[in-house]
């Protein structure tokens, strides 16, 4: 994409000398012979730089006009680089341009090579400004979903998991709108990002934002950024999530929660790749691809008038319901060994090992909570696990009494009858909810000797 220059200047003849100079250097040329119709070009277009005389038609000497001109852009785009042309040069002048917002300053009649060299430069280290301002935004918002997303979990030894899995890695191949749907903490943010990663945009970023934090007040804002001076807190210009993702990757989590106020304008941007920041009137376009979340009925919020129906055509090119981790029993142990290999990972702790009542527990459960809760779990069962094994009783789960009554009359095959011994201790443990007295009367054994063999746990 060619680099687009304003020109300013009443003097027309200079205006044709530099377009003649700058176009054969790959440069698109916009002219302007007053700062009011410079003024307008600024707000309808994205300009690289502008190049402007400092005296116009109402002084041709104390540049006032040209200052005022400076400080009028400023306060429309305080990005732009700005390149002063006079031929009233002084170090007062050139002073005075440089505190009023100029990047740089250049006598008339102009060395071609040093003018050639000046605006390139500007337009360098604007790009790089703004990629560094792009990049600082990005990183804290990647610092914000470390650990959340991809702890080594991701994984399907479970059927029904590898028919998901089967449709995500086929679907990440393309660049369609995808719609993750099932219950919270089934783990959809991870699979956002393992699509991003498998797609062709894995180079670029992936942004995330969960729809339902965003305020309908700062909805613009945050998700297409505001200039300077846009409203009361706009004490700078603000990168957009749109403009953050470009050429990779926007994942929209909680899409349901999206403000219905706001959907028509999420719509638009999603359909025409464009969008406006809050106080500007210049149109940019955003390259993405759109990922999107939600553990809500969307067909059902249409029907109620909480969702747009052609938002929701939109977003769900490709559905994929991500399972619940009851309907993955062949995934629970292997999920539950991996969070506890990622947590000695990361405190520099021997990995714990899940005795086989636990195993049974674990899998009984029901989990409501999903993969969630059995990071939770896990996580309070390394805490608490005075040993190097994780029992029953470290698990904290409530199951019902059918299923505890069920894992403490399984047999277990090959075991020895100490680890019996020990597993029904841990099973009564879990049954009256840590209450070792309850647990000792139950199984007709005093408090010490229950405690003697509690210790061997």
């Amino acid at each position: 994409m060619k680099q687009k220059i304003l020109l300013v200047d009443d003097d027309n003849d200079i205006l044709i000398a530099l377009k003649m100079l700058l176009v054969p250097e790959g440069y698109e040329v916009t002219l302007t012979q007053n700062p009011e119709a410079a003024k307008v070009a600024v707000r309808k277009e994205n300009f690289s730089l502008v190049l402007m005389d400092l005296n116009y038609s109402l002084d041709t000497t104390s540049g006032e006009e040209g200052l005022q001109l400076i400080a009028d852009i400023r306060k429309l785009d305080d990005t732009l680089p700005i390149v002063v042309m006079t031929g009233w040069a002084t170090i007062e002048v050139a002073v005075s341009t440089m505190q009023n917002g100029a990047n740089d300053f250049i006598q008339k009649p102009w060395d071609i090579d040093r003018l050639i060299a000046i605006i390139c430069n500007q337009i360098k280290l604007a790009q790089s400004e703004k990629n560094s301002q792009k990049l600082k935004q990005q990183n804290q918002l990647l610092e914000q979903q470390v650990n959340r997303e991809y702890q080594g979990q991701l994984i399907a030894q479970s059927p029904v998991m590898q028919q998901t899995m089967a449709i995500i890695n086929q679907v990440a191949k393309s660049n369609a709108s995808v719609l993750l749907t099932g219950e919270n903490g089934t783990g959809k943010s991870m699979f956002a990002r393992y699509i991003h990663e498998h797609s062709a945009r894995n180079g670029a970023s992936q942004i995330s934002v969960n729809m339902g934090a965003v305020t309908e007040t700062l909805f613009e804002s945050e998700m297409f950024g505001h200039v300077k001076g846009a409203f009361t807190d706009a004490k700078s210009t603000r990168i957009g999530r749109f403009e953050l993702a470009d050429e990779g990757t926007l994942f929209l989590d909680e899409i349901a929660n999206t403000p219905y106020s706001q959907q028509g304008k999420l719509l638009r941007v999603l359909e025409d790749s464009e969008f406006e920041k809050v106080g500007a009137n210049k149109t940019q376009t955003v390259d993405i691809r759109l990922i999107s979340a939600t553990n809500a009925n969307l067909s059902d919020a249409v029907t109620n008038g909480e969702f747009r129906k052609d938002l929701l055509y939109r977003i769900n090119t490709i559905a994929i319901e991500i399972p619940p981790l009851r309907d993955r029993e062949e995934d629970i142990i292997p999920l539950a060994q991996s969070c506890l290999k990622n947590m000695a990972n990361k405190n520099n702790h021997t990995e714990l090992t899940i005795s086989p009542s636990a195993k049974k527990a674990l899998i009984a459960y029901d989990w409501p909570g999903n993969i969630r809760e059995l990071n939770h779990v896990m996580e309070r069962a390394q805490i608490l696990c005075q040993q190097s094994t994780v029992n029953v009783i470290d698990l904290g789960l409530r199951n019902n009494k059918n299923k505890i009554e069920l894992i403490a009359t399984e047999p277990e095959e090959l075991a020895t009858l100490e680890s019996i011994e020990l597993d029904i201790i841990d099973q009564r443990l879990s049954y009256f909810k840590g209450n070792a007295l309850k647990a000792a009367k139950s199984l007709g054994l005093s408090r010490s000797a229950f405690y003697r063999r509690l210790e061997k746990i």
